[in-house]
């Protein structure tokens, strides 16, 4: 196993699907048409690629946490739903890897926690997003009652994060300093 090629396979399959050229919803919708009757969306069979290729590595996962959690969430962020749905169970993947080698999950959640709050200011993530977390995450810890408590909680707590991130991205363009202040008050 070749941690090193593991790892430039990854990082080189996020940075082509986050690539500027290839956000097809940042462009008009006949361009956008265009784009999709002739190549289809890339992004979706690039993070299908990502996906299988994370469930084949077996037990060298736990190599990837926390390390490969902000480029997943980058991903998972993209605006296509078949993308998210198809990627953001890696996620309780991570989760359950972390819980089985050390009995908490906290080396995860304190990475996605970070890097969310560096993806939401730069313009990521929508209400959207934040629903098909709640709701991924939680069917796939139905089936592991152990840990079901522990993603509940997890879930809960990004949810607020993501709400509050959100609410103060939508705010900073607002004329009225009360509800910016109200708003870091309440992200604090």
């Amino acid at each position: 196993f070749n941690l090193q090629l593991w790892n430039n396979y990854f990082h080189l399959a996020v940075a082509f699907i986050t690539q500027d050229s290839l956000q097809l919803e940042n462009f008009s919708h006949a361009k956008y048409n265009k784009i999709q009757n002739k190549y289809g969306d890339m992004r979706r069979l690039i993070g299908f690629a990502i996906r299988d290729m994370w469930y084949k590595l077996g037990q060298n996962k736990i190599c990837f946490i926390p390390g490969m959690v902000g480029p997943i969430l980058e991903m998972t962020l993209i605006p296509e739903a078949e993308l998210r749905k198809a990627t953001i169970p890696i996620f309780f993947d991570m989760m359950l890897c972390e819980y089985q080698r050390t009995g908490e999950f906290k080396k995860f959640e304190n990475e996605i926690i970070l890097k969310l709050d560096h993806e939401v200011e730069g313009g990521r993530g929508d209400e959207h997003y934040m629903q098909l977390f709640e709701s991924i995450l939680l069917d796939c810890a139905y089936q592991y009652p152990s840990i079901y408590n522990l993603v509940e909680s997890f879930v809960s707590l990004v949810k607020g994060l993501l709400e509050k991130l959100l609410d103060y991205r939508a705010v900073m363009n607002d004329e009225s300093k009360d509800n910016r202040m109200s708003c870091t008050v309440n992200l604090l």
